[in-house]
Order: C-alpha cells, then sequence, then structure tokens
C-alpha cells in the first residue's frame, strides 16, 4: 500500500482558478447514470495556465472548454486542463453507478432512492470538480428520471421548473441563489411520503416545508416538523436570524454514514434522527430529533451563508452551531440537564480523545483523510470555546458579535481567525490570548488551593493551569480559561459569584470580608472545559449536593462524591483492606431521592451513576478488573442503602407521565436490580404493561446486566414485536451489545448473520458493533483478547464496505495507553494486524498509524 500523505494547515493557498456557476444535469438510470456538469471557470490567477480538478471513482465520458473538445490529463483522483483563458464554460460529462456504491458517499442508492452525501469530498465522486470549500458557486439543477419509481426529484433551492420529456420520464430544475461550496450540493429522487406544513418568518414570508419518509412512516414525522418550525421562531427570536428561501425540505434515508446533513435547503437526515413516535421512540429519541434537527437548521447561517475557508477550519461552522443548538434544547427545555448532557459527552469522550493518539486542536493542523476531522473535539469541545467566548462576552457583546460576524462574511468562505476578530471588535474585549484555544491541544489540569483567615476575613485561592504535552505538540502556553466560581456559606447562602479570568500558569485571587470559612462552588456550570484538582472533603461534597444554588454543581458534587468512593475502595482492594461505603455518601444520595423540591430530570442524572469509561477518564492508568469489582460494590451499597426510597420513588412515579417523571422512575428500577433479583419481576411487569418505548426500554435496561429466564423472555418479545423495524431492532441490538454476561460475545458473533444486522449500514454496524466496543468494557476488554479480536474481525469486514465507519467504531482500540500491560499488548497486536491490510483505506490508515507511533 502506499503510504497516505498528511496535508497541512501551513500549507493552505488560494485557489488559483474559481466556479462561479454551475449548472448540473442527472439521468437517473441505474447503473448508466450521466452528470453532465457545466461550469463557468474564471481564472483568479494571471499565472495560472493548467486547472487542476478533482475526482474520484467515476466513468469520464468527455471534456469541453467553451463547447470544443480539449486534450486533458486523467489521473487516479484528479483531471488537468490547459487553461489560457480568464474565463471559459466548461462542460463534463461523467456516468456513475450508484448501486455499486457502498462508501455512502457521492451519490449511491438508499432503500432503492437516490441519495447524495458530499461532505467533506463526495462531491468529486460525482463530477470532476474543485472541490474544496472556498470555491462558492451558485447552482443549476436538471433531475430527470422514470416518474413512476421516482416520482420525487429533490435538490438545493428553489423548484423553477418541471414536467416530462418526450420518452415519458419527468424531470424538474432546482435553482439555488446563493453561492455554495460543493460540499453542500444534494440531490435525493425517490419514492416518499410527504408531511408538508408552513412557516411564517417575522417579515411575513411564507416558507413551505417538508418531510419525506420511507412509505408507512408518515406518522412519525410530525415530531421533526414542529422541532423544523421550533427552530426556526428561536433562531429569529435569540440569533435576529431569517430563513433566506421559499421551501425547506428534510428527506429520511436508512443508508447514512452521519446524523444529518444541513445541505443549503434540503437536509438529509438518518432515519434515526426524524423518525418517532410514542411506541417506537424513546424520551431521548425525541430530545435527539429535536437536538439534530435545530442543528442543521442553525446552519443554514453559521455553515452555509457563511462557510469554512478550508476544511481545518471545521469548528468555525460546527463548534459554533453546536453551541447554539445546545441552546436552542436549553431555551426550550431544562438548562440545567441539557447542560449536563453536554458536559457528559466532553468528560467522558473529548477528555479521551486528548489523552489519546488523535489528540489535536479544535482548529487542526495537519490531516491524513478529512472523513478524521468529524470527531468530538472539532464538535464538542469546539461548542465549549464558543461558550467560553460567550461568558467573557455576555449575551449582548456575543449578539453583536455575531452580527457584525454575519455583516462583514455573508456569502464568503472565512476562518476561525474571522469569527474571532468579529467578536473582539464587537466587544472591545481583548480575545488574543482567548485564541489559543484553536490551536493548543489537550485537556488543561487546573489544580486549585484554598486559604482561609479567620482574623482578617480573608479567603485565597490559588488556582494553577498545565496542559499534558500531546503526540504533535509538546510546548504548552497559559490559556485564557474563565473559570465562574460561587462561595457558599454552611447554610447554603451566596457570599460571593464570581467568573475569575485565570490567564497565567499560576494565579491568585484574594477576597475580602468573608465571614466565614466558605464552601467553594468551583468551575460551576462547567465554564471551561479542563480537568479540575481541588481537594474537597466529604462534607464539602454532602453540601454542595444539598444546597448548592447552582443544579449543575450539584451534580457535579455527585459524581466526585461517588467517584472518591469507588477509587477509596479501588485502593482497598489493591491492598486486601475491606471495601466500605462513608455513609454520609448514602445519606446524601437518600436526601436527593426525599427532595421535593428538585427536578424530577436532575435526580435522574444524580442517580445515573458513573460508568466505568467515565471513571477511567479520572485517572492517568487504570486497573481494571480493581475498578469494575469497586465500582459494583459502591452502587449497590448505595442502592441497598436507599432501598425503602428507591421503591417508593419508583411506585409513585408510575402514576406521572412526563419525560422527568420516565427517566427518574427507570433510574430507580434500575439501581432495584442492583439490590435483588425480586425486582426483576417488576421490570417484568413495566415492561408488559408499558404505553411507550422508554418504558419498555427502560425495563430491558433494567435486566440487561446478566443472564436471566426473565431477561430472555423480554428479549425474545421484543424481537417479535419489532423485527420489521430496522431502528427499534437497532435498541435490541445495543441492547446484546452492552449485556456484561460472559455469554455476549458469542451472542454478537451470532447476530451479525441476524436478519436485522448488515454491514452495509451504518446505524446497524454502530448499535452492535460500536455500541459493544465503547460501552461494555469489561468484556470488550476481556483478558483473552476475544474482544479485540472482534472487534478487529469487523473492521477489516468494514475497510472494504465503508472504511468511514470503520474508523469511527475502532476509536476504544486506539485508546490503549490507560491500561495494563498485557491489554495493551493484545491493543497494540490487533491495529498491527489492520495497519497490515494490503488495501487499508486513508480512514483507517491515519488512525492506526498514529496510535502505533504513540
Amino acid at each position: 500500500m502506499t503510504q497516505a500523505q498528511a496535508k497541512f494547515l501551513k500549507d493552505y493557498t488560494a485557489p488559483k482558478f474559481t466556479i462561479t456557476h454551475l449548472d448540473l444535469s442527472f439521468t437517473l438510470d441505474g447503473k448508466e447514470t450521466l452528470v453532465v456538469a457545466k461550469s463557468l471557470v474564471v481564472r483568479k490567477d494571471p499565472l495560472a495556465n493548467l486547472l487542476i480538478l478533482d475526482g474520484d471513482e467515476m466513468k469520464l465520458l468527455s471534456v469541453k472548454v467553451n463547447g470544443k473538445e480539449v486534450n486533458y490529463k486523467q489521473e487516479l483522483t484528479s483531471l488537468s486542463i490547459e487553461a489560457n483563458l480568464d474565463d471559459f464554460e466548461l462542460e463534463i460529462v461523467t456516468k456513475l453507478d450508484p448501486e455499486a456504491n457502498l462508501s455512502l458517499e457521492g451519490l449511491y442508492m438508499s432503500d432503492g432512492a437516490y441519495c447524495t452525501q458530499c461532505e467533506a469530498e463526495g462531491f468529486r465522486r460525482i463530477t470532476y470538480f474543485l472541490d474544496r470549500p472556498d470555491v462558492l458557486a451558485i447552482y443549476t439543477v436538471r433531475v430527470e428520471a422514470d416518474k413512476t419509481v421516482f416520482p420525487y426529484l429533490l435538490s438545493n433551492g428553489n423548484l423553477i421548473e418541471q414536467g416530462l420529456t418526450d420518452s415519458g420520464r419527468h424531470f424538474v430544475k432546482w435553482h439555488d441563489p446563493f453561492p455554495k461550496p460543493a460540499y453542500l450540493f444534494a440531490l435525493v429522487a425517490g419514492d416518499f411520503d410527504l408531511l408538508e406544513d408552513e412557516f411564517i418568518t417575522r417579515s411575513e414570508r411564507a416558507v413551505k416545508l417538508q418531510v419525506f419518509v420511507d412509505k408507512g412512516n408518515l406518522h412519525k414525522a410530525h415530531h421533526a416538523i414542529a422541532s423544523l418550525k421550533k427552530s426556526m421562531a428561536w433562531d429569529e427570536s435569540r440569533f435576529n436570524l431569517e430563513y433566506d428561501l421559499d421551501i425547506y425540505m428534510i428527506v429520511a434515508v436508512d443508508f447514512f454514514n452521519m446524523g444529518a446533513m444541513e445541505n443549503k435547503g434540503l437536509n438529509v437526515f438518518n432515519t434515526k434522527y426524524v423518525l418517532a413516535d410514542t411506541s417506537t421512540a424513546t424520551d431521548d429519541d425525541y430530545h435527539g430529533i429535536e437536538s439534530v434537527v435545530g442543528h442543521e437548521y442553525f446552519h443554514n447561517w453559521t455553515g452555509n451563508r457563511v462557510t469554512c475557508r478550508d476544511w481545518f477550519q471545521l469548528s468555525l461552522k460546527e463548534g459554533l452551531t453546536v453551541f447554539r443548538d445546545q441552546e436552542f434544547s436549553s431555551d426550550l427545555g431544562s438548562r440545567a440537564v441539557n447542560r449536563i448532557h453536554a458536559i457528559k459527552v466532553i468528560k467522558n469522550q473529548q477528555f479521551a480523545e486528548d489523552s489519546g493518539p488523535m489528540a489535536h486542536p479544535i482548529r487542526p493542523e495537519s490531516v491524513i483523510e478529512m472523513n478524521n476531522f468529524y470527531t468530538v473535539t472539532v464538535y464538542n469541545k469546539g461548542a465549549e470555546v464558543i461558550r467560553m467566548m460567550h461568558t467573557l462576552l455576555g449575551e449582548d457583546k456575543f449578539q453583536a458579535g455575531m452580527k457584525l460576524y454575519f455583516e462583514r462574511h455573508d456569502g464568503q468562505a472565512v476562518t476561525c481567525d474571522d469569527f474571532s476578530s468579529a467578536m473582539q471588535d464587537a466587544s472591545s474585549i481583548d480575545l488574543s490570548q482567548f485564541k489559543r484555544w484553536y490551536s493548543q491541544s489537550g485537556t488543561p489540569v487546573v489544580t486549585v488551593l484554598e486559604d482561609y483567615d479567620e482574623a482578617s476575613e480573608t479567603y485565597r485561592l490559588t488556582i494553577s493551569q498545565s496542559t499534558p504535552a500531546t503526540a504533535e505538540q509538546k510546548e504548552k502556553l497559559p490559556l485564557h480559561i474563565p473559570f465562574d466560581l460561587e462561595l457558599l456559606s454552611n447554610q447554603g447562602d451566596s457570599m460571593l459569584n464570581q467568573v475569575l479570568d485565570v490567564k497565567h500558569s499560576s494565579q491568585e485571587f484574594v477576597f475580602n470580608g468573608i465571614s466565614q470559612k466558605p464552601t467553594p462552588s468551583l468551575l460551576q456550570n462547567f465554564s471551561a472545559p479542563v480537568k479540575l484538582v481541588f481537594n474537597y472533603s466529604v462534607d464539602q461534597l454532602v453540601g454542595l449536593m444539598s444546597y448548592a444554588n447552582c443544579e449543575v454543581a450539584r451534580w457535579e458534587a455527585s459524581v466526585n462524591l461517588i467517584s472518591q468512593s469507588i477509587w477509596d475502595n479501588v485502593a482497598n482492594l489493591q491492598n486486601n483492606h475491606t471495601m466500605h461505603v462513608d455513609p454520609r455518601v448514602m445519606d446524601a444520595y437518600r436526601g436527593v431521592l426525599l427532595s421535593e423540591a428538585l427536578d424530577h430530570a436532575l435526580v435522574a442524572e444524580i442517580f445515573t451513576l458513573p460508568s466505568i469509561s467515565a471513571l477511567i477518564e479520572q485517572v492517568n492508568t487504570v486497573e481494571l478488573d480493581a475498578l469494575s469489582i469497586a465500582r459494583a460494590f459502591v452502587i449497590e451499597e448505595i442502592a441497598s442503602a436507599c432501598e425503602d426510597e428507591l421503591l417508593a420513588r419508583y411506585r409513585e412515579l408510575s402514576l406521572v407521565n412526563h419525560a422527568g417523571a420516565r427517566s427518574l422512575k427507570n433510574a430507580c428500577l434500575l439501581l432495584l436490580q442492583k439490590v435483588s433479583d425480586e425486582y426483576l419481576s417488576l421490570a417484568e411487569g413495566q415492561y408488559l404493561q408499558a404505553e411507550n418505548m422508554t418504558d419498555s426500554l427502560g425495563a430491558l435496561q433494567a435486566v440487561n446486566g446478566e443472564s436471566s429466564s426473565i431477561r430472555q423472555t423480554l428479549m425474545s418479545d421484543y424481537e417479535v414485536k419489532w423485527q420489521s423495524t430496522p431502528l427499534v431492532m437497532d435498541k435490541w441490538l445495543t441492547l446484546h451489545a452492552t449485556c456484561a454476561d460472559e455469554t455476549c460475545l458469542d451472542t454478537l458473533i451470532s447476530l451479525t448473520e441476524h436478519e436485522s444486522f448488515s454491514f452495509g449500514n451504518p446505524n446497524r454496524v454502530r448499535s452492535l458493533i460500536g455500541a459493544f466496543a465503547a460501552g461494555n468494557l469489561m468484556q470488550f476488554h476481556r483478558v483473552d483478547g476475544k474482544g479485540y479480536n472482534f472487534l478487529t474481525e469487523s473492521i477489516i469486514k468494514l475497510n472494504k464496505v465503508n472504511p468511514q465507519v470503520a474508523a469511527r467504531i475502532i476509536t476504544p482500540l486506539i485508546q490503549f495507553n490507560k491500561f495494563d500491560i498485557v491489554r495493551q499488548a493484545q491493543m497494540k497486536k490487533s491495529l498491527k494486524r489492520i495497519l497490515s491490510l494490503p488495501e487499508l483505506s486513508k480512514d483507517l490508515y491515519e488512525k492506526v498509524s498514529k496510535a502505533l507511533a504513540v
């Protein structure tokens, strides 16, 4: 295999040519699909005389310049044409076979429908083009197909023409008046059920809304279209942004590598984030749909109207838009619970990425495969950087910065620096040091020491920061960290609430007039994506759980409290001491259950106890087996101590019908299973009586800890009931994948042959194989190495079918540095086996080679 070459941000150069207009014509005809692309090419560099276009996996039929055939040089992934004109029309004709395209990039088939995915570099699989985000063109698209089989022909922009051809087929023509890069192009052709609605903008324009779903699923599209209308209204009220086309379309397809794609005016969605009714979708599914619909709609301005200059700037659109969708969910729902969900992603997944071989800044410096840019660092840490900026500026100045950003850059492809400059210029707040967050990788460790002088009523905090070296970046500079602080009295009264500017390696902050030693609530609302080190006592954490004014701080205190207890018991095991749990810990959890003031959803989060993977991210190295035993012991002790309260809460909440109550009820049910097998019948009764998928799945999760006759009966019943509904069967696959029983792996191997599973469908792969590797740590990290072998065999198959998905699910295998020598050796052996594959994809090569180089 020829070694793939890295690309570097420092090597960026502006395009020597650009394309201002593109007329595309598609004659959809199975394996003989014809694409005619007519581009208006403009020379930007007067010395340039060779136009080099990107292209891959298609048959080239002809090339013409100003209507005349010309000489060209065709290579494996490019087409070169001599170009000595300042502007000209370029016509390229290609032939495609969408049915053979299993990569799900470019133009492909999804359950009988034509579909496209062009981000990041899929457009080059459709025609030869300047497939880069800084080439923006106005698109006119004609699509022709058999009307009987493909009654709906969709593309970007507004519909301007439709009719019948002489051969009895039909055609449509779409025009998008807003210049866009090739990655935002979309085409869909198929036979769907259609749900229509309308949104009236603040300027009283009527926008047609359409959601296309597979036949028979129309009743599952109502939540998606309602979420779209909420998104449009929210963006007008919060960000003063109005939609700009006459129509907005969403199409749900089952074969899709991503969650959704924000193509201008025609969003292509994974069915997972569109289809929902109470019998098939959980409360979390409903929330996920609302969030993703919002995210893709918000991209209309933060990603489409203003886009990235190059892919190294991906967080410019993704980090900003994740922040916007998080704010949308928070404004519509529980701000505290939505913030907790975002924090969990950072602490449990992004911190792991930062400490592994793929560590990179939110604006990376180099990459081999662009698809590997789509990471929790770029998206979720990128959103945290935007949130910190919002904290420093405040809402009014942040909105002024957004306004200036759009005034300066509407219709342009720009950089992260352009965004920061707009924020700084609009607010007059110096962000020069803050911008290091864009270029510096790794997770900062912030250590806090306290000192209280009773005589002078002076309280001091010494705050130090350091960032560990990462593979490609050894030297780290101090960051500008907004550090949200509240000082609380013994009675829970607020003595001070302030955001500190931490800018140096070590700083001292002095607070006068503090009449008693306070309990500090540090880094409130997780005001920066850092690891906090502070020697909290049990009493301080119990106090924060009881009376912190910040709800997120109460949850953080609960996580710290139980984590301390688990790690203490890991030490007990290692030193042959008896394991035990401090009674104050159990009293604190009991107090939360008995509280009438706390929101049900917040209590549910507190009783969703830390996973093994979350605990691993709290330490540098781990003895996995001791951690698993200690965690199980502490959870069982808390569950046993709170048994009466858990049961009382469960029975009380069984009479309440809203999402927060269901969440807490199912958290109680899960913990009751840790107390006694007698409660299996409680879960069985809930499953049999459930009137919604949240309660059905909650019951199954409660019995999923180990093999039992009740589990087997309920899982079989679920399979029979839902075997013809793929998205619902995905949940069944995940339950099998995350079962802790020793027979789990044998079951998974057999399930790869199950009719509900397919290596060709990303949803199925993520639900079974991805869920196993990421969510069943003790079985994945079996000391016999069988868990690693299962993932390795799956990745070898996926390397030929869909390398993008393979690269996504390999992540747990490359994050081996915290485990014991035996497990590390087995994981490296698997990685070497993958690296030796004769036709290894760039997606996998980049991750595996970096992992083995560490």
